[in-house]
């Protein structure tokens, strides 16, 4: 028996690189490396509605 279908994984591994990637910003202000830490916050919403879209898709 299966836990998770692929559509399921997809969205749990979308939701572990989203909040990685703000987790990563804090280490970056941290390291005090701005520019790292700008992309990272942009990417990290990137991604989040990357995984919306997929969620609306799957939806209709």
């Amino acid at each position: 028996m299966r836990l998770l279908k692929n559509s399921q994984l997809n969205m749990v591994i979308l939701a572990f690189l989203v909040i990685l990637s703000f987790i990563s910003v804090g280490f970056a202000i941290g390291q005090e490396i701005f520019w790292l830490a700008g992309f990272l916050f942009v990417l990290g919403f990137m991604i989040m509605g990357y995984g919306l879209k997929l969620k609306r898709q799957q939806n209709t």
